[in-house]
């Protein structure tokens, strides 16, 4: 973080921890002062790659690699136009390549690369869906509404809860309160022994606090999970469509050396191949290396090509 700093003034965040770093569409960064002073006419040219730009467009950065701000807003932008959902498509796979091509077009705009024919399609697919868009767009603002009155519900439920909890508290504590004064009342004005009293008291303290131990156990159930979905709600959860293909079957590989059959590696010691072969050393083992696997591919060697090709 200490080495992030405007590119114009070089005023570092090490220097001045109270830098206000800005960034636009374009990805690069200048402090509040320096957009202050070169956007005073409400537009200019970036300082580095000359892009037009406005200063109505430029927000604070909130990542230390400003090219994250630049893919976080140009997400923003490209979503809007490509609003489809997964219900919107056939098969799972359809949906999946869209994610891909929008994954595609966001990298592109992102690392400027072909910009102009990657706006170019953005613009045909708009023309071309427009409808739909509009469609996906309403439905969005209608989820959005449920989720935000969910989350004040949640507020709202927290906020009470926490209320409940101090009143419990004041309550716990006045209770103390009263039990202190009335053993120092009774101290004072009764015949008893002092023993006595005092031992009625820790019952009636003892007495006291599993009282407020059993008010904290009995907390009220919430009645919404921390989604804001209710807990007697009946949610269907649809499984993702399947897709059918085959699945895959091995065969194993037939390799034709064109020479006598090779015999198997367990089999070479039995035949006599290992005889005048040299033993692996404890060292030679660690990688997982036997003189048995060497001399089973010298062999695959020495055999192949021993036969005549068939016409």
């Amino acid at each position: 973080m200490d080495d992030q700093g405007c590119p114009r003034c070089k005023t570092t965040k090490y220097r001045n921890p109270s830098l206000k770093l800005m960034v636009n569409v374009c990805g690069h960064t200048l402090c509040e002062n320096c957009v202050e002073m070169l956007f005073a006419r409400g537009s200019g040219n970036c300082v580095q790659c000359d892009t037009p730009l406005r200063k109505s467009n430029f927000r604070v950065q909130l990542f230390e690699d400003p090219t994250v701000d630049k893919e976080v807003e140009i997400r923003k932008k490209v979503l809007k136009i490509y609003n489809k959902r997964h219900f919107d498509f056939p098969s799972l796979r359809e949906y999946n390549d869209y994610l891909e091509k929008l994954e595609d077009i966001v990298y592109n705009l992102t690392n400027n690369i072909d910009v102009e024919n990657t706006k170019l399609q953005m613009e045909q697919y708009q023309k071309e869906h427009r409808d739909l868009i509009q469609r996906n767009k309403v439905k969005l603002t209608r989820e959005q509404e449920e989720v935000e009155e969910l989350l004040l519900l949640e507020q709202q439920g927290n906020e009470q809860r926490r209320l409940d909890l101090l009143q419990d508290e004041q309550r716990q504590l006045q209770a103390k309160r009263k039990n202190k004064q009335a053993l120092l009342d009774e101290l004072e004005k009764s015949q008893l022994p002092a023993t006595i009293l005092l031992a009625q008291h820790k019952v009636r303290a003892a007495n006291l606090e599993t009282q407020i131990e059993k008010q904290k156990q009995a907390v009220k159930p919430t009645s919404l999970f921390s989604t804001g979905i209710s807990m007697r709600q009946t949610v269907s959860l649809q499984p993702p469509p399947k897709i059918e293909e085959v699945l895959y079957h091995y065969k194993a590989l037939q390799v034709e050396t064109y020479g006598p059959p090779v015999p198997e590696l367990e089999q070479l010691g039995r035949f006599g191949y290992l005889n005048h072969v040299r033993a692996a050393m404890p060292q030679d083992t660690a990688g997982g290396y036997t003189s048995a696997l060497a001399c089973h591919r010298a062999i695959q060697d020495a055999f192949s090509g021993l036969f005549p090709l068939k016409r």
